[in-house]
């Protein structure tokens, strides 16, 4: 496990594969390689990963792509534009919903489906975390503070980025 992660404004992640300021996502790279990086930060909460790991999957903090991995706090709520200051210093703002892809059942069979469900209507959720950008830069390191900020006026719900 690592110590800390660097956030860099603009950018991401520091040493991260989906670090830039313009789309790093393979697919995404080969229809529209110069739109802007919406998932240079991704966030998780440990109360999935306990639960799959309830279910059988045996999966870590960071073995799931995700950069940031939370308790008590309601990534999948939130509204797009929230800002999170982690630690003292880096700030994010959150700007949708990852959409787990295949490659998750590369990792463990039958991951992908694991973290989709369906709400009270039929509507897919996507449960796989949030996807952040990185607006100021700072260290990350296990067990820091994270500090909510909603953005002003009515609350846009999540989407896939």
């Amino acid at each position: 496990m690592t110590d800390a992660i660097v956030l860099r404004a603009g950018l991401g992640v520091e040493g991260d594969a989906h670090s830039g300021s313009t789309v790093r996502h393979r697919s995404r790279m080969r229809r529209t390689p110069d739109a802007p990086n919406l998932r240079q930060v991704h966030l998780i909460a440990s109360e999935l990963l306990d639960e799959l790991n309830e279910q059988g999957f045996d999966v870590a903090p960071g073995v799931l792509g995700e950069n940031v991995t939370t308790r008590d706090v309601d990534l999948l709520g939130l509204a797009t534009g929230t800002l999170l200051r982690l630690g003292s210093d880096a700030l994010i703002a959150i700007t949708g919903l990852r959409n787990p892809c295949v490659q998750l059942d590369t990792f463990r069979s039958g991951l992908q489906r694991a973290v989709l469900d369906r709400d009270a209507d039929g509507n897919l959720v996507r449960r796989a975390g949030v996807m952040a950008v990185v607006l100021q830069d700072g260290e990350v390191r296990p067990g820091d503070a994270i500090e909510l900020s909603r953005p002003p006026g009515r609350p846009l719900p999540l989407q896939p980025v």
